[in-house]
């Protein structure tokens, strides 16, 4: 196997950091099993949120725009 691209490296760096992070945080890493599946699902759904606010704003930024005038593109594949 060729050695990983840069960006893969980072990315992974990325995620041991926060492991750690999150071991600092809360005690624990995602191999816990005190969740049900819904309350999985349930803290997914609230990072993808947040992930469309991040989007969202960079868009504005992006566009100088104000919130109102950034508006969804849907592009037919």
């Amino acid at each position: 196997m060729k050695k990983p691209s840069n960006l893969l490296q980072s990315v992974i760096m990325d995620l041991r950091v926060r492991e750690e992070r999150g071991l600092k945080t809360y005690g624990t890493t995602m191999d816990r099993t005190d969740l049900t599946q819904k309350e999985w699902l349930q803290h997914a759904y609230e990072e993808a949120l947040d992930l469309a606010l991040y989007l969202k704003k960079l868009m504005t930024i992006e566009n100088e725009l104000p919130i109102s005038k950034v508006k969804y593109h849907y592009r037919e594949e």
